[in-house]
């Protein structure tokens, strides 16, 4: 790639334009690379995933089983056969034990409440889909909403003689913030005669489609959502700071990128991770340094198992990140575990409608869940705004 549009760049520079079997040759090589980031950005989500994965699951498990949480500790077989009973028969295929372990804690309205064993993988799973979920901080809740301390400043230490009148130092302060917890809902219509066939996974299919609705729809929220109904995106009005482009455009340069980088305080920049849509990965694959080296570096021809990096840090692909244009926010980097908390409220709700799709042999699912997310350490975090300042 570096040595075609090397030449591509010297072609453009002594003739005007490129030589087109030059161009159809990088083109390729870009649609090798492409298929190489999906190997790449699976990587990276794991390994981000993987840090606290365990302490997620085991405080959604601790959650779930304390007492006056809505969900009475049942044994795993029977709550797993309710489950499975309930999503192929409805509830009146339970037996009465079966009745008594799926509905503890349910609302007469609100469907049945799922075990913790299915509520745990679909967390998993929406995990593995959302890249913002893989690299911020995920705290769950059986509550609408939690209140955390931020803290707005700092002690600072002063000095004084060895005999001198020591008064109290002052500055540190701290606000309650809190992170709401908002409905979430997806639908998914199956067939009939595949809900009768007892070799069909359900709960694998249901877990896929629940997860990939959940996390398409959370996506975007943890972006750019206003905090209306939703949760409240990272680039969501002036609360992280920017840097600039220096122009009103859909250019970015190797400075502006160094900036970015470099506007981020020591002790976020040694854990951070860049963000950007795959478009924008685009453009900044082509970006070289003062030296002409590229910055934009696989991972797979040094260390192995590494991730690709962008000026040595690694990223993330974000769909829902803007592309790059005028006044747009096109590159996101930062400790995000410790910038940007998800709230997921434990307990998920499955309305199972056997009429509204009958006539064309469906029957179809509504799940329900909560979700919040905010920021809460800005500094932790910068984006690149294209704009004059």
């Amino acid at each position: 790639f570096k040595a075609t549009n090397d030449q591509r760049l010297a072609e453009i520079e002594k003739k005007g334009d490129a030589d087109p079997l030059v161009e159809a040759k990088l083109s390729k090589i870009e649609a090798d690379l492409d298929r190489f980031e999906t190997v790449n950005q699976k990587l990276v989500q794991q390994e981000k995933a993987s840090e606290g994965f365990a302490e997620k699951l085991d405080g959604i498990e601790t959650l779930l089983k304390r007492p006056n949480s809505g969900v009475e500790t049942k044994s795993v077989d029977i709550a797993v056969k309710a489950w499975d009973t309930f999503m192929r028969k409805g509830n009146e295929g339970l037996d009465a034990d079966e009745v008594k372990a799926l509905t503890v804690g349910t609302a007469a309205t609100a469907g049945n409440l799922a075990p913790e064993e299915y509520v745990a993988e679909l967390i998993k799973i929406v995990t593995e889909i959302s890249p913002v979920r893989s690299v911020a901080r995920v705290r769950a809740t059986t509550s609408k909403e939690i209140e955390i301390p931020t803290k707005d400043a700092n002690f600072a230490a002063a000095w004084t003689a060895e005999t001198g009148t020591r008064s109290e130092t002052t500055g540190y302060s701290t606000t309650l913030n809190t992170i709401a917890t908002h409905e979430l809902y997806a639908l998914v219509d199956i067939s009939s005669m595949l809900l009768e066939d007892s070799a069909f996974n359900m709960e694998a299919e249901m877990n896929q489609e629940f997860a990939e609705q959940f996390a398409k729809g959370e996506g975007a929220a943890f972006i750019s959502g206003n905090g209306t109904n939703k949760p409240t995106g990272i680039t969501n009005g002036n609360t992280v700071a920017h840097t600039a482009t220096g122009a009103a455009s859909a250019a970015i340069s190797t400075d502006n990128l160094m900036d970015l980088v470099h506007g981020l305080k020591s002790e976020y920049a040694a854990n951070a991770t860049m963000m950007f849509n795959r478009a924008t990965l685009g453009i900044i694959r082509k970006l070289k340094d003062t030296a002409g080296q590229y910055i934009f570096q696989t991972g797979f021809s040094g260390q192995s198992g590494a991730p690709n990096t962008i000026i040595g840090i690694p990223y993330v692909e974000a769909p829902d990140v803007a592309d790059a244009a005028s006044g747009a926010k096109s590159v996101l980097i930062g400790d995000f575990r410790r910038g940007y908390m998800i709230v997921d409220r434990v307990a998920l709700s499955v309305l199972r409608d056997p009429y509204s799709q009958a006539a064309t042999g469906l029957v179809r699912y509504i799940a329900r869940r909560r979700v919040g997310g905010k920021v809460v350490l800005a500094e932790a975090m910068r984006v690149l705004k294209h704009a004059t300042s």
